[in-house]
């Protein structure tokens, strides 16, 4: 498409000019010749001569590929209208020509077809080059974003195996329970987490089961109170984009009925909104301990640049995060 745009307007520009004007140029057989000339002359500076000069680029290689290319051009300009033109039609462009004139001259007729070229061919260069740093640039994010996940989902199957260790190990009956709820919290990380993009209700169910997991393990029942407002059933987000901060809050808060875990969640056509209060608890935390927010503000930052905000305080022994979505 450049290329039929580069001639368009070279054909406009020779032919037409000034489109008021009612006299078009009309080509003879020497402006042909010089055409046919400059057209063979522009594509083998561009298809060789300048790609055998960027696969090394020296300044050197550069006026050896431009005097490589003025010299083609000259000689077949004399070719064809010194030579054809006289066996064919008896004409000939330059009649008994000074060969330091003829070589002066032609430096001027060849420079257009040789600039032009160069031209047009590291334009198009640098737009392919533009669209492959696009394409590694894609490569990196959508790598990155399978090394996140693959964070994840350790990190949490970690958790859960010693939480289901510590039952076994006690010999509680909620061990066969917390199993079947960790089969289908996996079964969730198997195959929705391979996704792009999950419906949002997915994320809500699969904070839930990990919530009720949670609760297996502690005697009180309610020390969590999550309360979901509006969910447009439409919305679709990136999967592991809102139980981080449930996981955080789990490990780390207190958990007991009196200061429940609070977590809200509101969700419109437009905008995202996800609340974590807990009390802070007074054990020591694990080296762990960071990688789920962590990994978490990467993925924002690769899924929502510009559109999603990340508060985090730590206030009167209470930790508050809050996330905000601008949706699409």
């Amino acid at each position: 498409m450049i290329h039929l745009a580069f001639w368009t307007l070279m054909t406009y520009f020779k032919f037409v000019g000034n489109p008021l004007q009612s006299s078009y140029a009309t080509p003879d057989l020497f402006f042909t010749t010089y055409i046919l000339v400059f057209t063979a002359t522009f594509y083998v500076h561009y298809g060789i001569v300048m790609k055998l000069i960027f696969q090394s680029f020296r300044w050197e290689k550069l006026l050896a590929g431009f005097a490589i290319s003025y010299v083609f051009f000259t000689a077949l300009r004399w070719l064809t209208e010194q030579v054809i033109t006289d066996y064919l039609f008896h004409k000939v462009n330059y009649t008994d020509p000074d060969f330091l004139n003829y070589i002066l001259d032609n430096l001027s007729y060849s420079s257009m077809p040789i600039i032009f070229s160069s031209l047009l061919w590291l334009a198009i260069y640098f737009i392919r080059l533009l669209e492959y740093n696009k394409f590694i640039l894609e490569e990196n994010k959508n790598t990155e974003i399978k090394f996140l996940k693959a964070q994840i989902n350790p990190h949490f199957v970690f958790n859960t195996l010693n939480n289901i260790y510590s039952m076994v190990y006690f010999q509680s009956d909620k061990s066969l329970p917390a199993i079947e709820k960790l089969s289908q919290i996996m079964q969730f990380t198997t195959y929705e987490s391979q996704k792009e993009k999950i419906k949002l209700a997915s994320e809500i169910n699969y904070i839930r089961a990990y919530i009720e997991l949670e609760q297996l393990r502690h005697a009180e029942n309610a020390f969590v109170s999550l309360a979901v407002e509006a969910v447009d059933e439409n919305i679709e987000i990136p999967p592991y984009i809102l139980s981080p901060l449930v996981e955080n809050a789990l490990k780390h808060g207190v958990m007991s009925d009196t200061e429940p875990i609070l977590i809200e969640l509101k969700a419109g056509s437009q905008r995202l909104t996800f609340r974590v209060q807990n009390t802070i608890g007074t054990q020591k935390k694990d080296k762990l301990g960071g990688i789920g927010l962590d990994n978490l503000q990467k993925r924002l930052a690769i899924h929502y640049p510009g559109s999603h905000t990340l508060q985090i305080t730590n206030e009167n022994n209470h930790f508050t995060a809050e996330l905000q979505i601008e949706l699409p």
